[in-house]
């Protein structure tokens, strides 16, 4: 397997981040030698790593790897048992979702609609072999703009009830979800959310709702993305994510095993350049999640996806993945702002943004509320909520000044390093 790694000295891992890196090598066939450093850690630094790994969603992709690999001694009994209790919970957590998910889709279809599953269930089989791995908190669906008044009668007699309206997008829930915690990630809750994603109803060929395939998935057979639009779909969902200030590297591994399926289908490869290439944000985003999985994780992409993709990236685009790639793959939560040099170099690529530089180091409002009151909350109720909320308010406050300095301390060097290419 090639190491596709710049230098390290240019800008090397920390001891914590070369462990997280090495979970994901793990996935490389054959496990490299990197994935060795597991073997040997303290107590605090498996603390440390199982909370990215439940923060990044990749501790069930972990688990179910190293069992795969007959490899478990590599674990402690004590994270082994705590990994495969995960798994029970959200097993059953799964269940749920999925029983929720089937019922919606008789729903739609009994009412005549049209509408698709997006990401979520719809990944499984090529990109999520086994869904009770998958640390999914939502479901989602594309719906036709004349079928949205129709669905969401059908999600509130279920009782949803609208709770955001954002674009084109209708966010629904059937409570608001309880106090979030590591411990309770995986346990099945009776909270619910569903996403409604607006589709214009005047896009012609254009349309993703006009060339949906079925897919039977626990005895419903539900309308889901052609696997073009899917593959398509589920890069520049990941693209948007790494362009922000945290993501979760499960998509990563989803992502390259999705490449991985695909590899010798050249029809599909074709297919994919012919829609997308004349695309210059789906040909620039394939083509940074494509280079930046290959130097985490190695070679791993065709060239009939490659050659119009990741061969095709402005120099400093490749440059920003080369040096911090790796970094963002492996980064603990909340995440950074170094993402921002990379929105910089994709502006001069013609690639706008929705949020301004100056907005995203200095926001101009509060953070939004993590819990809401109810009409019968008593007195320590609503003091608990409100030391919460401040207590979160105060924390991301500190991110935004500890990672402003830091972007503002990185730019400098950043600019300093294209300016010598340029010269």
């Amino acid at each position: 397997m090639q190491r596709l790694h710049t230098n390290p000295e240019d800008y090397p891992l920390s001891r914590a981040q070369q462990l997280r890196e090495a979970v994901l090598l793990t996935f490389c066939d054959p496990m490299p030698a990197e994935c060795e450093r597991l073997q040997s850690l303290s107590g605090r630094e498996w603390r440390s790593l199982l909370t990215w790994l439940d923060t990044s969603g990749t501790a069930l992709y972990f688990l179910d790897r190293l069992t795969e690999l007959g490899r478990c001694e590599m674990l402690p009994l004590e994270v082994l048992a705590r990994l495969q209790q995960n798994l029970l919970d959200n097993t059953e957590r799964t269940g749920g979702m999925i029983a929720e998910s089937n019922a919606i889709h008789l729903s739609f279809q009994n009412a005549g609609l049209s509408y698709a599953a997006l990401k979520g269930f719809s990944l499984w089989p090529v990109s999520v072999p086994k869904p009770e791995l998958r640390s999914q908190l939502d479901l989602d669906f594309l719906i036709s703009a004349r079928c949205a008044p129709e669905a969401r009668r059908i999600l509130e007699a279920r009782g949803f009830r609208l709770k955001a309206i954002s674009g084109r997008s209708w966010e629904f829930k059937t409570s608001e979800p309880g106090k979030a915690s590591l411990e309770s990630l995986y346990k099945s809750t009776p909270h619910r959310s569903v996403e409604l994603h607006l589709e214009a109803d005047d896009l012609g060929p254009d349309s993703l709702l006009a060339r949906t395939e079925k897919l039977c998935f626990h005895d419903v057979c539900m309308p889901v993305l052609h696997p073009v639009d899917l593959f398509l779909g589920q890069g520049l969902h990941l693209y948007k994510h790494v362009c922000e200030e945290f993501w979760r590297s499960a998509h990563l591994i989803e992502f390259r095993r999705h490449v991985l399926a695909r590899y010798h289908d050249a029809a599909f490869w074709q297919e994919l350049r012919k829609l997308a290439e004349g695309n210059l944000r789906a040909s620039v985003g394939l083509g940074v999640i494509t280079l930046l999985t290959s130097h985490t994780m190695g070679d791993f992409a065709p060239e009939g996806l490659t050659c119009w993709t990741v061969d095709r990236l402005p120099v400093r685009i490749r440059l920003w993945v080369e040096r911090y790639g790796r970094r963002s793959a492996v980064a603990s939560h909340p995440g950074g702002k170094l993402y921002l040099l990379l929105q910089q170099e994709l502006e001069r690529a013609g690639l706008r943004s929705k949020r301004s530089l100056r907005q995203a180091l200095l926001p101009n409002r509060l953070p939004p509320a993590i819990a809401l009151g109810s009409a019968n909350e008593t007195l320590r109720a609503r003091l608990v909520r409100r030391a919460r909320q401040t207590y979160f308010t105060l924390l991301r406050l500190r991110f935004h000044l500890v990672e402003g300095l830091r972007y503002l301390w990185e730019s400098t060097r950043w600019q300093h390093y294209v300016d010598g290419l340029d010269r």
